[in-house]
This record gives structure tokens, C-alpha cells and sequence, in this order.
């Protein structure tokens, strides 16, 4: 990462604990590590961002429906599923800091860092031999890349490393009221399995008809090592996935519909494309045919927000063996049972947040000739923005407040707004810039005469004259999901 980038995330981080998006989780207590709560203004865009997913897969398509499957799933789920015997990561130990790491990511940094200096060649070399390291399984090979390309770490700055080993990532406790015979569940790594072990009841009380999709938003639990970059890694997260039922055949036609479809659901808030791009798997899960990641170019480097898998019938058919329940689709037109495939959407919302806030992120310098004045700004899209509007008496005095909250109590039953009076009115403009609100609305004394009101827009810092009548419209037309979803 370059010192403008690492200075960049920095100012990203600070900004969202200052401004109410994010905190770290027990800071009274000194905090937990790769744990953090949602702020007042972070739980309100992270709805949002929900809300966003939700109505594109959901309310957009008449063959995907929702649900909320339970956390605590019966423990044959995750022996089906494969993930007590191998959801693993090839860790190792820096024996100097006392810090453990993933031994890929850290080669990842090392290849991105050879790219980053124009040596080709070393990274191509360099992922090559990883791939084939991983694809092997090969432990000691990982580490012998380390040693090779000198990858230290990054708190101590040295080599002194231990061997990689392999480190379960699920979290187990105990259900039961006593702890002597109590049964060892899991705190779900992933919501995938929710889904599939309701397969059958979502398409016999749904009459879903192949192809067809389920949806869910969920929090999962991982053991994560590593506790960097902010919520990009964390202990527990959320995810927005979607599995998608369809006939064996033709499930790379759907494939790449849906790789295309995810791409188009993340440009449509008006990212640049260039900041992404998709990364194919070189080395494939067991149970996957294809897989493409879309990445992201966070200040840090490009990294994953969203995977899109082809699972084959890998998941029903695991869940059929370890349950003894047939898990199948009667197919009218053909005349047949049979497994179907299933195509996976799978989103990490967390690192969508991050996402979202550091394509916003904009320190401005807007000194003149005259004065020095500069503002730090969030560029989100309206419908995601935290704050729909804020609604400023010019004075704190002659009816200015009383007309501005009437107009409050007008709006608020639909938008969310705030209501400030404190400071400049030019001091109120900036602290909303910094939370992303898209427009103010200021209450003057020419709004007792004629009931017009000030707008002031964020992004380009235009003022209009409108009637208070027409607020609700207007507001309404620019955070309308249509803008986003048409």
C-alpha cells in the first residue's frame, strides 16, 4: 500500500468512528479483536445496502424468495457439508511479534507488491508456485516460498516464522442444560447450508419451479486469525447469498449470467469500472465446477466482495447421503427426478460497507484567492445515504425553528432527516457533507412569507428555491430505489 492509499484508509477508518459508522466492539473494555459494532449512522447505510440486495435478487425476480434460517444448525449439516473435516486455512506464526497469518494472504501481498514495482515476471512466477502449492496441499511448500521471496512480517519486520499448519476456522459450543451430555453445535461459518437443508420446503409451500433462486441475509461466525484492514476480516460478519436452483446442463449458461448480473447490481451505484474486475479460481473448492471472484480496488489492493460459485449438485447430494432424505426436483417436462445444480451468489456485506465507504471518501480543498476553506465529503448514492435531508432554521429565533420542525414532522414518516440548529449555518453544511447526506433544507425568513425553502445540494454545492411543498417529492424522485433498480 502507498503512503497516499495507507494515509487514505486511515483517514477512512478515523472518519467512521468519528462520525458514528463504526466502533470497535467493547472499547471501554480495550476492544476485541477483528470485532466491531455498528454505529448509529453505520447500522442506518448498512440497512440500506440491504435493503438494495434484497429488492434487486428478491423483489426483482418473481423465481427467487427469501428466508432466515437459524444460526445453531443440527451437527451432521456441517460433517455433510465438509466443513468439520476441512474448512481449514494454511496458517503460520511469526515467533518475534507472536502473530499468526495466513501464509497465502502474505504471499498475495508479496505478489501484489512485485506487480506494484513492475516486476512482472517474479509475480506471475510467484502465483504460479502458490496455486500449485495450495492445489497440492503442500504445507512445506508455502513456507518454502516465504523463506524464498523473504516476506517478513509485517509488525516485527522478520523471517523467524514456524511451519504452516492447518487451523479450523469453525467456532463450537455446547446445546444443552447441563454440560455433562450436552451436544457440540457450531456457530455457522457460512448461511449456504440454511438454505439447502430447506430446499424441499422453500419449492413444495413456494411451488417453485426450476430454475429458481433462495435468498438470505445472515450473520456467520469464523475463527479469523488475522485482524487487519479494518471490517474487512472479521469474526463475525454478515452475508448476502443466493443459490440458484437449476437443471444439471445448464448450469454454466446460468453461470455467467449471473456473473454478469452481480457486476451490473455493483456498478449501477456509479462506482468506476475500472475499479473492478473479475479474478477466476485457479484452484477450485471440491464441490465447484467454475468460480470467479468480483474484486474491488480498496485503498489496500484489490480484494474480494463477492463470489460467484457453480456448487454442482455437491450440497443436495451431501445432504441426501448424511440425512437419508431424497432432496430432488420432480421435473414435469422431463418426466424425471433428479439434483439440481446450483449456481451461488455469495456477498460479504461487511466488506460491501467498506466498499461503499471508501469509493465515498473525499477530502476537498476548496480554498480561494480569499480564504482557506476545504471539506471532507461522502459521495453515497442517495438511496443508500444514512440521512435522506437535513432541515436548518437559518436562526434559532422569530419562528424559524417552530416552521422548520413543522416541515420535519411533513417528511419524516417517509425519509429519515436530521434536524440541526447548532453552529453556522455553513458549519451545518459541512457536518453533513461528512455523513453523506445528499441535500439541506434551510428555513428563512422568507419562508414565513411565502413557504419556500432553501435546498443546498451536497455533491456539487448548488443552491435552489423550491416551495416546502414540493419537499416530499423531491426528496422522494432523487432516494427512490427506481433510480438504482429500473
Amino acid at each position: 500500500m502507498s503512503k497516499n492509499n495507507e494515509e487514505l484508509f486511515k483517514n477512512v477508518v478515523s472518519h467512521s468512528k468519528e462520525y458514528g459508522f463504526v466502533f470497535p466492539s467493547s472499547e471501554i473494555y480495550d476492544g476485541l479483536s477483528a470485532v466491531y459494532d455498528y454505529g448509529q449512522l453505520g447500522s442506518e447505510l448498512k440497512n440500506n445496502i440491504k435493503t438494495y440486495w434484497w429488492k434487486s435478487m428478491v423483489q426483482m425476480n418473481e423465481n427467487i424468495v427469501g428466508i432466515d434460517a437459524a444460526i445453531f444448525m443440527h451437527p451432521k449439516v456441517w460433517k455433510a457439508s465438509g466443513h468439520v473435516d476441512g474448512f481449514a486455512d494454511p496458517m503460520i506464526d511469526n515467533k518475534d511479534s507472536k502473530k499468526r497469518y495466513r501464509a497465502d494472504n502474505l504471499i498475495e501481498d508479496k505478489i501484489a507488491r512485485y506487480a506494484k514495482d513492475g516486476k512482472l515476471d517474479k509475480a506471475e512466477k510467484l502465483q504460479a508456485d502458490m496455486d500449485a502449492a495450495l492445489n497440492a496441499e503442500d504445507l512445506p511448500k508455502l513456507k518454502a516460498l516465504i523463506e524464498e521471496h523473504e516476506i517478513v512480517c509485517p509488525v516485527s519486520g522478520t523471517r523467524n516464522w514456524t511451519d504452516v499448519r492447518q487451523f479450523n476456522l469453525m467456532f463450537s459450543t455446547q446445546m444443552g442444560a447441563m454440560a455433562e451430555g450436552s451436544d457440540e453445535v457450531y456457530l455457522r461459518p457460512e448461511t449456504a447450508q440454511g438454505i439447502f437443508v430447506n430446499f424441499l420446503n422453500v419449492q413444495k409451500t413456494g411451488r417453485m419451479r426450476i430454475p429458481f433462486g433462495i435468498a438470505q441475509i445472515g450473520k456467520a461466525f469464523r475463527n479469523e486469525v488475522i485482524a487487519r484492514q479494518f471490517i474487512m476480516r472479521m469474526r463475525e460478519f454478515e452475508q448476502m447469498e443466493m443459490q440458484f436452483f437449476v437443471k444439471p446442463g445448464t448450469e454454466m449458461e446460468w453461470y455467467a449470467h449471473w456473473k454478469e448480473a452481480r457486476l451490473k447490481w455493483h456498478l449501477a451505484l456509479g462506482t468506476i469500472k475500472d475499479k473492478y474486475r473479475y479474478h477466476d479460481h485457479t484452484k477450485l473448492a471440491h464441490y465447484a465446477n467454475a468460480a470467479v471472484d468480483i474484486e474491488f480496488e480498496f485503498p489496500f489492493g484489490f480484494k474480494e466482495v463477492e463470489g460467484i460459485h457453480s456448487r454442482t449438485d455437491f450440497d443436495l447430494s451431501q445432504h441426501e447421503k448424511f440425512s437419508g432424505k431424497k432432496l430432488q426436483y420432480f421435473d414435469t417436462q422431463e418426466n424425471k427426478n433428479y439434483v439440481p445444480y446450483v449456481i451461488e451468489t455469495s456477498i460479504g456485506l461487511d466488506r460491501m460497507f467498506l466498499l461503499t465507504l471508501c469509493n465515498a471518501y473525499e477530502e476537498q480543498d476548496l480554498s480561494t484567492d480569499e480564504k482557506q476553506d476545504s471539506r471532507t465529503v461522502l459521495h453515497l448514492h442517495p438511496c443508500l445515504a444514512p440521512v435522506k435531508a437535513a432541515v436548518f432554521p437559518l436562526t434559532k429565533k422569530d419562528g424559524l425553528p417552530e416552521k422548520a420542525r413543522e416541515i420535519m414532522d411533513q417528511l419524516k414518516l417517509d425519509f429519515n432527516l436530521q434536524y440541526d440548529e447548532k453552529d453556522s449555518i455553513g458549519k451545518r453544511y459541512r457536518r453533513q457533507d461528512a455523513i453523506g447526506t445528499p441535500v439541506c433544507v434551510t428555513v428563512d425568513h422568507q419562508t414565513l412569507e411565502d413557504n419556500t425553502v432553501t435546498i443546498r445540494h451536497r455533491d456539487s454545492m448548488e443552491q435552489e428555491r423550491v416551495s416546502a411543498t414540493d419537499l416530499e417529492n423531491i426528496i422522494g424522485k432523487m432516494v427512490s430505489w427506481k433510480n438504482l433498480l429500473s
